[in-house]
């Protein structure tokens, strides 16, 4: 388990992007990242290696619980069965009875596609995330969790999953001392006992925190200053001039002592002059160093692909099949309608108020087909028609946005490809829509004075239904591209136009004839589209 330590603008993040395969590919760079010897293009580093950021982005109306539910069943348990089927081989052929109590936790925590399993409670119960388990993370407008208890949350839904590789950047911020080595010391016995990696970067750990890391790296002005062994690091500043005094943190020292403002005060060599020691120097000097020239030796040897263990990299891009992906998909997403009802039953008792208007000011008894002038009564009521059940497609457009980020960020992560989280959106919306297509058309078919055939009611239902899917497509398309409120309302707002423009009422094609091939919905051509 490795610290990554530096003063702010140093490149933390960036390194830590680098190693987990995420950097903005426009960005220049040199060298190579390789696992194993294999180079990032050649196995999929978003399995194999999680990178945790800083930032915590959450669905605000799952509780704590079913977000790291929802997490372990798209990563899955990785080899965790292989090994355990393994394992109970060689216990076999060797005579060996293994303990009840471990063989049962290694078999839970082994099985894939549970609901909830043995791994989140295990999880929740490391990051002191049980007392809460049952409580929303919460958002802006909901009232949830903590945001030190965000910031674990961020965390366990990654080691929750299988993944041996960590890079975590300031998982501390908001947290407390006493959490910080809490969580930490929790993750030293998963990487001890599990042998794990974790490269993390905290900001001013406590002295008893930065006890418990292996090795540290310390970087300033983008350039490694050490890397190496934790009790080395002090030797090392002290064979350039420099000692922590004592009563002065380790972490903070090695903070400051690259910096140009505060290295005089750690000067301890009285046999010469102090003078600034540049960060190129302390990166020159550290190549000289014992430590660095182990690096550098171990580093000038190429790494045998044959001893990588296949279990050590994933290759494959979902760690899941797609069937149990999108079972998890479908039921999320079940459960964030049912957390959302409100918005449904809302939308529907508003339809049914506006038919009820709509069959008043279209009230007729029988259906008038004398002149052109009666026709156009009817092209104004399916015009309303029109207007009122696109607008009613306008709510998908602030619910999808406000998933987006939670989507890009497991999309991301690899927990599933984009259409399994789109095709349980459109498919679980098709009954909320065709509830709202019967309640239009049954209130306002018959009192606008419509044709009474049987088929040519079940026609305009099966159009109004259509209507309604597509203005709920509509509307998840511009939020997609769009992926800001202000700017999809205005993108919505103007194909709203566009389709009432061209719809063959406001602008009548006598008017305009050139415009004929234009209209998407004209109601009054021969074939209407």
């Amino acid at each position: 388990m490795t610290l990554l330590l530096g003063p702010p603008s140093s490149g933390k993040t960036t390194l830590l992007l680098a190693l987990a395969g995420k950097l903005d590919p426009s960005l220049a760079r040199g060298g190579e990242v390789a696992y194993n010897g294999f180079p990032l293009d050649e196995f999929v580093p978003q399995k194999t290696a999680a990178y945790i950021s800083q930032t915590d982005v959450h669905v605000g109306e799952m509780t704590v619980k079913e977000t790291l539910d929802f997490s372990a069943r798209c990563q899955g348990v990785g080899t965790k069965y292989d090994l355990l089927t393994e394992l109970a081989r060689r216990e076999k052929e060797a005579g060996i009875r293994p303990e009840p109590e471990v063989d049962l936790f290694m078999k839970a925590t082994s099985m894939e596609g549970v609901e909830s399993s043995l791994q989140t409670d295990y999880t929740l119960r490391i990051l002191g995330l049980d007392i809460c388990a049952d409580t929303i993370v919460g958002d802006q407008m909901q009232r949830g969790i903590s945001g030190g208890q965000k910031k674990r949350v961020t965390t366990g839904e990654m080691i929750v999953g299988p993944t041996k590789v960590l890079f975590m950047d300031e998982i501390s911020t908001g947290l407390d001392s006493s959490t910080t080595f809490q969580i930490v010391k929790c993750l030293q016995q998963i990487v001890h006992l599990g042998e794990a990696t974790i490269l993390m970067s905290l900001l001013q750990p406590a002295p008893e925190t930065f006890e418990l890391f292996d090795d540290i790296i310390l970087l300033s002005e983008g350039q490694i200053v050490y890397q190496g062994p934790r009790d080395c690091v002090l030797e090392f500043f002290e064979s350039c001039g420099f000692r922590c005094p004592e009563r002065k943190g380790t972490a903070d020292f090695l903070q400051e002592v690259t910096s140009k403002k505060d290295q005089e005060q750690y000067w301890a060599d009285k046999q010469r002059p102090y003078r600034y020691v540049s960060v190129s120097e302390f990166a020159q000097t550290f190549k000289r160093f014992h430590v660095g020239l182990q690096l550098e030796n171990h580093l000038s040897v190429p790494f045998d692909k044959s001893r990588s263990h296949q279990a050590a990299l994933v290759f494959s891009k979902h760690s899941v099949s797609t069937r149990e992906l999108l079972k998890a998909s479908f039921d999320k997403e079940w459960l964030l309608i049912k957390r959302n009802s409100f918005v449904y039953i809302f939308k529907t008792i508003q339809l049914i108020i506006v038919a009820l208007i709509a069959s008043t000011v279209f009230l007729r008894t029988q259906m008038h087909t004398r002149n052109l002038d009666d026709g156009f009564v009817y092209v104004g009521a399916l015009l309303f028609t029109l207007i009122v059940n696109m607008f009613n497609g306008f709510a998908e457009l602030p619910l999808t946005i406000t998933r987006l980020p939670v989507f890009f960020k497991h999309r991301d992560l690899l927990f599933y490809p984009a259409w399994i989280f789109t095709l349980p959106n459109v498919v679980l919306r098709i009954p909320f829509s065709m509830i709202e297509s019967i309640v239009w058309v049954v209130v306002t078919y018959y009192t606008m004075g419509f044709a009474p055939e049987a088929d040519r009611f079940f026609k305009q239902l099966l159009l109004v239904f259509l209507i309604q899917q597509m203005a709920g497509g509509l509307f998840r398309a511009i939020a997609g591209l769009c992926r800001s409120m202000i700017i999809a309302q205005t993108g919505g707002a103007l194909f709203l136009l566009i389709f009432f423009v061209l719809g063959g009422f406001l602008l009548p094609k006598g008017l305009h004839p050139k415009m004929v091939d234009l209209g998407l919905l004209d109601f009054t051509a021969g074939v209407w589209i």
